[in-house]
């Protein structure tokens, strides 16, 4: 099977940049263990460029293997990416991969967008035409930054670490932001201009005494601001570290339709839970939307999501964003005195691209669904609450902005709603309808694969301070106290069931 190792280190001056486009094709044998990945232990390393299949679609006798299983290992439907089997090997490519089910013109759109997902933005007067605009505050220069390997970002190690792949949230105590830094910390500026501070990350430790007997350290942030350039921070500024997530399955989450998500949130109240739907959500001039993505689910759709990104990490403005993040302090201060990338910045052709690509990465394929002890946990993870608000599975709509993703049985995990998960995660943020404590449920799918993408770094929840998927289900508080005791009240071996079955994921 062929595989297509794409550089394109160039800027695009077209849909069809294909005189950009470097392809090294290397020949793998048939179905080999790892499916067209180059090494399966492989760490974090996003230097070296993504290789996708040439093909999503398996053989004939692979396919007829894929067939025969359950709904629930083909987490994205046709879109899934069918790996060489559900026993292959994590990969570091595992969430890079295109939908299953796109068209051949398609894949090519994808690529292309890879493209600018993945290499770095550039100030205002370089010679990269295209791609030029970043800052001049920002946060990251291109959003593989971030999103590594289109997986979730590392939160700083400790004190002495950058904020790399991070970001902090700013807002007062009424939730506006703060006049002088606005809703974001940019801890990065192009030559000639300070960026706004410094942040470190000092990390607090503390045992949990399980009901066993059993301890588990748990660990939370606290960060340490200093070296404000535009003058004090008002003393009320409240600090929220946010982690990026995955991008895998956007699209699909996006064709879910509004009126499943309310009729669940109305549903879930029967149980004890008040999942939120995040609404009055939308890009200046389009209609009010339900919010889907964010941690606190404040972006409607898939661009929305992309341009809110650009705008306010990367310092590229759009159509829909059209203005830098420099608040009239700033601008004051010489953030005004900085050349643009355009009006747009960001052109239509490469917006159409990156949104492409974020919204057609493919949930990867399941592995071990009949393995015993997986649906034994399975059924644990159902039966102590967890899959309230974990929703395994949802039914697309039509969806206008993604063919491929209509009419698909997804199993996503998550519900998309809003839910209080307690002091203990709360960051103090009122951002739409959800307050300080609460958070939108995070989609589980590909949870298995994180730290194969990511490398031993990679967290979990909002700031990244759960190291392992346990840690992470022992800071559930609030709505979700209830099915957190039950699982730390089970024996050992039943705790390590429902995690073998989440490792699946």
């Amino acid at each position: 099977m062929v595989f297509l190792n794409f550089n394109l280190a160039d800027a695009w001056s077209g849909r069809r940049a294909i005189a950009a486009m470097r392809m090294s094709c290397f020949v793998v044998a048939l179905w080999p263990a790892g499916c067209g990945f180059a090494d399966e232990e492989a760490s974090a390393d996003v230097t070296t460029p993504t290789q996708f299949a040439s093909s999503s679609r398996p053989p004939a006798e692979v396919e007829q293997s894929v067939s025969a299983l359950p709904p629930q290992a083909l987490p994205g439907g046709e879109t899934t990416f069918l790996e060489l089997s559900p026993l292959s090997a994590l990969s570091a490519d595992a969430l890079s991969q295109p939908f299953g089910n796109l068209t051949s013109e398609e894949r090519l759109d994808f690529v292309v967008g890879n493209s600018f997902f993945t290499n770095p933005w550039v100030a205002a007067g370089a010679s990269t035409a295209g791609r030029d605009g970043l800052g001049p505050l920002y946060s990251a220069a291109a959003c593989q930054d971030c999103h590594i390997r289109d997986g979730r970002g590392h939160a700083p190690a400790g004190p002495d670490e950058f904020l790399t792949s991070a970001v902090v949230r700013l807002a007062l105590a009424d939730g506006q932001a703060d006049p002088v830094y606005g809703r974001h910390l940019q801890t990065r500026a192009v030559p000639g201009l300070a960026p706004e501070a410094r942040v470190s990350v000092r990390w607090q430790e503390s045992p949990e005494t399980l009901p066993d007997g059993s301890v588990v350290t748990l660990r939370r942030p606290e960060l340490v601001v200093t070296d404000w350039a535009y003058g004090e921070a008002d003393a009320g500024l409240r600090l929220s570290l946010r982690v990026a997530p995955a991008v895998i399955g956007m699209g699909l989450l996006e064709a879910i339709p509004p009126a499943d998500l309310r009729a669940y949130a109305e549903l879930q109240r029967r149980d004890g839970l008040v999942g939120r739907v995040q609404a009055g959500i939308a890009l200046a001039g389009e209609p009010e939307a339900i919010g889907r993505f964010g941690w606190k689910a404040t972006q409607s759709s898939v661009e929305h999501q992309a341009l809110d990104a650009f705008a306010n990490d990367i310092g590229i403005t759009s159509s829909r964003i059209p203005n830098d993040v420099c608040t009239e302090t700033q601008l004051s201060l010489g953030c005004a005195d900085f050349p643009s990338g355009g009006q747009p910045e960001l052109s239509r052709q490469v917006q159409h691209a990156v949104v492409f690509y974020a919204r057609h990465l493919a949930p990867p394929v399941r592995r071990q669904t009949e393995d015993a002890e997986v649906k034994a946990g399975e059924h644990l993870f159902t039966d102590i609450g967890c899959s309230g608000c974990h929703k395994p599975s949802w039914r697309t709509g039509d969806s206008p902005s993604s063919r491929a993703s209509a009419n698909q049985l997804i199993w996503p995990y998550t519900d998309l709603l809003l839910h209080d998960m307690g002091i203990g995660l709360a960051d103090g943020h009122v951002e739409g309808l959800a307050s300080g404590r609460h958070w939108r449920t995070t989609p589980l799918w590909g949870l298995g694969q994180v730290k194969a993408v990511g490398g031993e770094r990679a967290g979990y929840l909002h700031d990244g301070r759960a190291r392992t998927i346990a840690e992470a289900i022992l800071w559930h508080g609030g709505e979700a106290q209830r099915a957190r005791d039950a699982w730390a009240a089970l024996p050992e071996r039943q705790r390590a069931l429902v995690l073998s079955f989440l490792k699946s994921l």
